[in-house]
């Protein structure tokens, strides 16, 4: 915020205890100096009152919980599964609350637009947090990209290593993550890239690759061409690497780049999600101070899970 010692500061509250709760949503808008932490929802009392207490804010639970933290809160950002999300977005509108949430909104289309209509008559800010658009190394590098002409072709991999063996992440245990795959989980980042750089989708074709990887062939309105890589069973061995310094050897990965006249150009690494998770926070709280919706609003959102339904239809329908 640029007035931060005069404008109150936004009171948001989080729903969820999970994982991504603790690990990135929490710290992020405990330390952030825009950001009241109103309060932390969660579905087991316990969890709900650890992470609130580890963050100096209250605790909330039960169906009246919810009521309370929305009452209490100006915004509310979600740590849910994505069809346990929009519903609870819906309600976070009728509320008039704004919303900060996590990639995919919901894993149906039907679902995506309740929440998208719903943030439109209420009038509240919104943001979907695709990673890449927000943490700064690379959302510098998609506007200088976005800005340059004459792009060719551009290539997306997205690979984890969540359910390969010996894989200890506590995010595997997350149901709708191993039933959804790659194509809902890490799809979601790499289309926001490259339809901020090419222009949206006008054709998409999917199939499915080893485990739950989902090749996608894409055209652009640019009429540039990309082809996407998504999976999350990708196995810890010694080809490949990571783009992140973080992250473990093996042949998961991201990579993305873009070749046209100006030749290729590769997206550079960045710090971390609770970096990139900040910015998101900047940019809610930019939409809310100026009316002027962000470019990854829920109807964004909404447009991103049409893409993502789509191409899980063509590749099971493909075999």
């Amino acid at each position: 915020m640029t007035t931060a010692d005069t404008t109150p500061p936004l009171r948001i509250g989080l729903l969820g205890t999970g994982p991504w709760a603790r690990n990135t949503q929490a710290p992020a808008l405990a330390a952030h100096p825009g950001v009241e932490l109103s309060g932390v929802w969660g579905r087991r009392a316990e969890a709900a009152d650890a992470l609130a207490t580890a963050h100096g804010t209250r605790a909330y639970t039960g169906e009246e919980g919810i009521d309370a933290l929305l009452e209490a809160s100006d915004a509310v950002a979600f740590a849910l599964p994505p069809d346990v999300q929009a519903p609870l977005a819906v309600r976070a509108t009728e509320a008039g609350c704004h919303l900060l949430m996590d990639k995919p909104v919901a894993t149906t289309v039907a679902g995506a637009r309740a929440v998208a209509e719903a943030a439109e008559k209420a009038s509240v800010a919104s943001v979907v947090f695709c990673t890449l658009r927000f943490a700064p190394e690379t959302s510098a590098w998609i506007a200088e990209q976005a800005a340059v002409d004459g792009w060719f072709t551009a290539r997306a991999q997205w690979l984890g290593s969540l359910y390969a063996a010996g894989s200890d992440s506590e995010y595997a245990d997350s149901p709708w993550r191993r039933d959804k795959g790659g194509l809902w989980d890490v799809g979601p980042h790499a289309l926001s890239v490259l339809i901020a750089v090419l222009g949206d989708v006008e054709h998409l074709t999917a199939a499915a690759g080893p485990a739950d990887t989902t090749h996608l062939i894409l055209r652009h309105t640019s009429g540039a061409s990309s082809t996407v890589t998504l999976g999350l069973s990708a196995p810890p061995g010694a080809a490949g690497g990571a783009l992140r310094p973080s992250a473990p050897p093996g042949a998961a990965g991201v990579e993305i780049e873009v070749r046209g006249e100006r030749g290729t150009a590769s997206i550079p690494g960045w710090a971390g999600a609770e970096t990139a998770f900040r910015g998101a926070v900047d940019a809610l709280a930019e939409a809310v101070r100026t009316g002027v919706p962000h470019a990854c609003d829920a109807r964004f959102g909404l447009h991103l899970t049409e893409l993502l339904a789509a191409a899980e239809q063509q590749a099971q329908a493909a075999g």
